[in-house]
């Protein structure tokens, strides 16, 4: 049975494989034919028989209660965003899904802010699409540019990886963010897409798709090593955008004073003509 049909079974799995015997505090056992914990430890120590435990992991039962849930997770070491995540797999979910558009368009007053901003600004919806941009965002990045995804550039790209010196803590974070925003909508056929074609293209995003790592996205300073300025870090801002169905206004902002502040005010200098270009009348 695959993720998509056992999404609540895939992701016991992979949470109990990254839990060892040492931290659940049981003996180890011998050699174990899989990393982590058994499916009878996980049983033992949330209380439950292995034959309940054995039919959630397969798909056989998708009703368990609070209770038991709240048994397994905390043998499973998971935190807030892990078990709240858990629970959405396991919540009734409606025969017919209301379908999403393709592709979003983000509210003529959301694309005014983003105009009127002097920080790097874009606009993302929850596969990490770029929907807009303004001149400083692209200026930081180019994959920032409307069209673009940050995750098929973050795995695919050079050119971006190269911009980012923490790659592997930033790969971590936007694939957990992903499970993270999609919670069981995992039929959906942007998501089946994009995990699918980087799943076969990027061993980095397959291991780490395969963690079932959950977060969701906060306030955060990111760095950014910019073949023009050079290192700076930058405080990165997510604003819901209201009467949408999952856009994200991103922005970008230094610490006021800072020297890379001053480092984003000559990208910014550079960056003008194209701003010039954007806002330059049209003559027929």
């Amino acid at each position: 049975m695959s993720e998509t049909t056992n999404a609540l079974g895939a992701f016991l799995r992979a949470r109990r494989e990254l839990v060892t015997p040492e931290q659940a505090g049981i003996p180890d056992g011998g050699v174990r034919r899989v990393p982590g914990l058994r499916r009878e430890e996980v049983a033992m120590l949330a209380g439950i028989s292995a034959d309940y435990y054995l039919r959630l992991e397969r798909g056989r039962n998708r009703h368990p209660s609070v209770q038991v849930l709240e048994a397994i997770a905390r043998v499973l070491r998971l935190d807030e965003d892990h078990f709240a995540h858990l629970l959405t797999l396991v919540a009734e979910v409606p025969r017919r899904r209301r379908r999403r558009p393709r592709k979003q368009t983000p509210p003529p007053g959301a694309l005014k802010l983003l105009d009127s901003l002097i920080q790097p600004a874009f606009i993302e919806d929850r596969y990490f699409d770029i929907l807009a941009s303004n001149s400083l965002a692209r200026a930081l990045s180019p994959g920032l540019a409307a069209g673009g995804n940050q995750l098929r550039d973050l795995f695919l790209d050079p050119a971006e990886q190269a911009l980012h010196p923490e790659w592997e803590n930033v790969t971590e974070c936007f694939v957990a963010n992903l499970r993270q925003a999609v919670g069981n909508d995992i039929d959906d056929p942007r998501f089946i897409e994009l995990t699918g074609e980087l799943t076969l293209a990027s061993p980095r995003f397959r291991s780490l798709w395969a963690r079932h790592e959950v977060r969701g996205q906060t306030g955060a300073p990111i760095k950014i090593n910019h073949p023009q300025v050079g290192e700076l870090t930058l405080n990165r801002e997510r604003l819901a955008i209201s009467g949408t169905d999952g856009l994200m206004l991103v922005v970008f902002h230094p610490d006021a004073g800072s020297s890379n502040a001053d480092k984003l005010a000559l990208l910014a200098s550079a960056a003008l003509p194209e701003a010039a270009r954007d806002v330059a009348p049209r003559h027929a």
